[in-house]
């Protein structure tokens, strides 16, 4: 029996600064059709698995699994850690030590964060942490799955597909939506999971 997934409405963000109510829901929409396709591919999975039958076909469902549930659980990280007024990352908190750590302060993990977001290419910016040498560091994700590092806990995810800016910002947007979802970071969510992640180790 495959577990059934529900899109987690607690998570969708409202009344952002800069980034507008039709764009989120235009994201949001996007978010519950990845839901859809990992029930809808669990539950084609289980059937072949029940019959033996692991097949062409299995292995090609198998293969898209990663790249649906990828879609759905990082679209959660993302809305997850967008809220309105936001003050910025608590100085002191081991978040802030540690990207002072990682990479010389917040402005300096910033500057490169907003770098790999601009990058040329449909993807993610994620900013993880490798619990365990307590280290973070910026990466690009292609895909959905492809590019994570085996391990690693991402902390903040930026989604920068064109779809998340493409209602507000048109084709060329990505600078200014990134300039916008940097000043939604919800710091307090992000270092609750720096805590969590390092809890788990």
């Amino acid at each position: 029996m495959a577990y059934t997934y529900q899109a987690r409405a607690e998570l969708r963000p409202r009344e952002l600064d800069g980034i507008s109510e039709k764009q989120i829901q235009q994201h949001w929409t996007l978010y519950e059709g990845y839901v859809k396709n990992v029930n809808e591919l669990n539950k084609r999975l289980s059937e072949h698995i029940q019959k033996g039958d692991f097949s062409p076909e299995y292995a090609e469902l198998k293969r898209r699994l990663g790249f649906e549930y990828n879609g759905m659980i990082l679209h959660e990280h993302y809305f997850a850690a967008l809220k309105p007024g936001q003050a910025p990352a608590n100085d002191g908190s081991r978040l802030d030590r540690l990207l002072k750590q990682s990479f010389g302060g917040f402005e300096e993990w910033r500057k490169e964060f907003t770098a790999i977001g601009k990058m040329r290419g449909i993807g993610w910016a994620i900013l993880y942490l490798d619990p365990a040498h307590e280290a973070l560091s910026n990466h690009w994700v292609t895909l959905h799955e492809d590019g994570h590092p085996a391990g690693f806990t991402p902390l903040l995810v930026m989604d920068v597909w064109e779809h998340a800016y493409m209602v507000d910002w048109g084709a060329t947007g990505r600078p200014d939506y990134i300039t916008a979802f940097l000043k939604n970071v919800d710091w307090r969510k992000v270092e609750q999971n720096l805590e969590a992640a390092l809890k788990a180790v």
